[in-house]
């Protein structure tokens, strides 16, 4: 794992070896992560070192993932206006503007008239069978998922679950939008105590301090089967992926859920 840091928000990054793309608070990048774990471990001593900012990772396709966030930060429940008087290149004026637009997306992520629940999420994926077998590849080899080059952002938001606000993402029609992105995150956290850690181009990454008991197992893979399996056909909702995908939850912390059609594609 080879680490570097980006310079602060608006200031320039010509020695830069990467570009800071629409990661609008990109504080480092990450070369060969090697293993889901690693990066873990590292996201965890920012962390410890830093508790009065959060740190989000990409997973997969860093670009593809920047391109999408790009556009889903351009929905009109998100989106800011920038003053017509706004100079860009200024770089406190841009760091300026990258704050406010963050702290209104929060806002706006907050707002109880805008906010959506699990079950408003429930069925509204075109999941087939075949992204369910994916579901289960990705969580049983989830360092398959992490692209080569790997950005953390470093976000002023006061929970985990709003990390979204940095990085919100969900762009195509078909596929989970930020709002639902985020009920999935607030109930992972609320019922079962997953911590959001990660978003990449088609997956997002969640960890909690332990795996799952059996019992728990159980009723979170229920849970996972009303989420991409209501209203989608049998063979989705009894696909014997979901078995493994219950024994796994019972040997590993971490849990991988793809938001998009044709996850298994990424």
């Amino acid at each position: 794992m080879k680490t570097g840091r980006f310079p602060p928000p608006g200031h320039p990054a010509d020695h830069v070896p990467f570009r800071r793309l629409n990661y609008g608070f990109a504080f480092e990048w990450v070369e060969e992560p090697g293993s889901l774990e690693a990066l873990l471990a590292h996201l965890d001593s920012l962390r410890a070192a830093d508790p009065s900012h959060r740190y989000l990772c990409t997973l997969d396709d860093t670009a593809q993932c920047s391109y999408t966030s790009g556009h889903a930060g351009s929905d009109e429940r998100l989106q800011l206006d920038a003053p017509e008087n706004m100079d860009w290149d200024a770089p406190a004026e841009l760091a300026a503007w990258e704050l406010a637009c963050l702290q209104h997306r929060v806002q706006q992520l907050a707002n109880p008239e805008l906010a959506q629940v699990w079950s408003d999420v429930c069925s509204s994926l075109n999941a087939a069978p075949q992204d369910i077998a994916s579901l289960v590849s990705v969580n049983a080899a989830p360092d398959a998922l992490l692209d080569e080059v790997v950005y953390i952002q470093r976000l002023p938001v006061p929970t985990d679950d709003l990390m979204i606000a940095g990085q919100p993402n969900g762009y195509f029609s078909c596929d989970w939008d930020t709002f639902q992105n985020h009920a999935v995150i607030r109930h992972l956290a609320a019922q079962w105590s997953y911590r959001f850690f990660g978003m990449g181009a088609a997956w997002m990454g969640f960890v909690r301090h332990a795996p799952l008991g059996s019992d728990e197992a159980q009723r979170l893979v229920d849970d996972l089967r009303a989420l991409y399996g209501s209203g989608q056909g049998s063979e989705t909702q009894q696909h014997p992926a979901w078995q493994t995908l219950e024994q796994l939850l019972q040997t590993q912390r971490t849990l991988l859920l793809g938001y998009t059609e044709d996850m298994g594609e990424y």
